[in-house]
């Protein structure tokens, strides 16, 4: 069958019953990390929350007052995963998130409209697209477009917006004649019901479940940014469509207000100053690291020239880096010194060093791992790695200083 939301995809609200309800249970993506919610699956008399399919991602929307978490196909019907039970038979308002439908009604007939254009103009065929959250991908089946091309086809695409061309839906017999000569990647293994047609006049006709605007004008612009290398011989097409491309251009105004604050110099002028100000990062670092160089040379001289100095060497620097810690390192351990080095905040993460005669740094390098809460390994007289935390490093240099002192005994 067609739902509801494939018939008329611009119905914000729709009444409807209740069919069934199940316990269920559903792997659900939250702020990156995966969880496993616990709730149940509804099946409706008809809806209008599109199941994800089609490379359209699903509606969300309220059945009642409950929030629809995910929206399914299975065969002919389409399961809602809530997270509060319904009762069978009740009858039940159903409300869609029409700021994201309308977002992907856009980009998804902004993907046909580019599709078809790319493959009438320059033979480009699409092998799959993704509707993501912030822009849109097509995969061509070509190596690279040039940038002639993509001009070209960002000013046809966007002609076809201006002169109102009308999108319809067509719902044929699977045995219809006319279905053979549509567009198609294939249907799915458990279709049921129709098949659907999306014809935008004299661009293309594709066989589509998605949602879709019912003029082209209601796409307002296709922006194409530009393309990427994509898998073997195929070329990533990004682009942006309707409301889109106008929060593309707030957000790219608001930076350039920025920039233009941070940098002291006009827009036109922000990439030769934020190159100026790259050379001049790489050379403060160059000059940094020369004089950490030169300051670990002059620490293992003053520890060597100090007729008080013992067989246990302890240093914290805030800016140093393994290169300043290993110089350090291999001026003292030739000595028979235990050396033992810290970089980065004292009480935040960092990098450390333990080094010296093989067999006690062997024996003391876990026990300094485990007081650092860090990460490493040793050979060869080295033990080094990166520190969670440094807060306990006074701890770490009694602990060492107390194995030294039993070492001479």
């Amino acid at each position: 069958m067609a739902f509801q939301c494939q018939r008329d995809c611009y119905m914000k609200e729709f009444v409807t019953s209740v069919v069934s309800c199940c316990p269920a249970e559903l792997k659900h993506e939250v702020n990156g990390k995966k969880e496993t919610l616990k709730g149940f699956n509804i099946k409706l008399q008809d809806t209008i929350l599109f199941p994800e399919g089609g490379g359209q991602p699903d509606d969300h929307g309220l059945i009642g007052d409950v929030p629809v978490v995910r929206v399914t196909r299975q065969g002919a019907d389409a399961v809602h995963f809530v997270g509060s039970p319904l009762e069978e038979g009740q009858e039940v308002q159903v409300k869609v998130d029409w700021e994201r439908r309308f977002d992907h009604m856009q980009q998804h007939s902004g993907q046909h409209v580019i599709t078809a254009l790319a493959e009438n103009m320059f033979g480009y065929k699409t092998t799959s697209w993704e509707l993501g959250r912030q822009r849109s991908t097509i995969e061509l089946d070509t190596p690279s477009v040039k940038p002639a091309q993509l001009q070209a086809l960002e000013e046809a695409v966007n002609e076809k917006i201006r002169v109102h061309t009308p999108v319809t839906v067509q719902l044929l017999s699977i045995d219809d004649p006319a279905v053979e000569k549509v567009r198609s990647r294939g249907l799915p293994d458990d279709h049921a019901g129709p098949i659907r047609i999306i014809d935008i006049e004299g661009v293309d006709a594709n066989m589509c479940c998605g949602t879709h605007v019912s003029n082209l004008s209601h796409l307002q612009v296709i922006k194409l940014l530009g393309t990427e290398k994509g898998k073997k011989n195929k070329t990533n097409l990004i682009f942006l469509t309707g409301n889109r491309v106008l929060k593309y251009a707030e957000k790219s105004y608001s930076t350039e207000r920025s920039l233009v604050s941070l940098l002291k110099t006009g827009p036109d002028e922000h990439v030769e100053a934020v190159d100026k100000l790259q050379k001049s990062v790489k050379l403060l670092l160059k000059t940094n690291l020369s004089l950490l160089r030169d300051m670990a040379v002059v620490i293992t001289q003053n520890f060597k020239n100090d007729p008080r100095r013992g067989n246990f060497f302890s240093l914290h620097k805030k800016e140093g880096d393994n290169e300043f810690m290993n110089i350090i390192a291999n001026e003292l351990t030739t000595e028979g010194t235990l050396v033992f080095l810290t970089v980065g905040e004292e009480k935040g993460p960092g990098l450390f060093l333990l080094a010296g005669p093989s067999e006690r740094v062997a024996t003391m390098g876990p026990r300094v791992l485990e007081m650092l809460q860090g990460k490493g390994a040793g050979k060869n007289g080295r033990f080094q790695g990166k520190a969670n935390s440094l807060a306990r490093r006074g701890e770490v240099e009694a602990f060492l200083e107390q194995q030294c002192k039993q070492q001479e005994e």
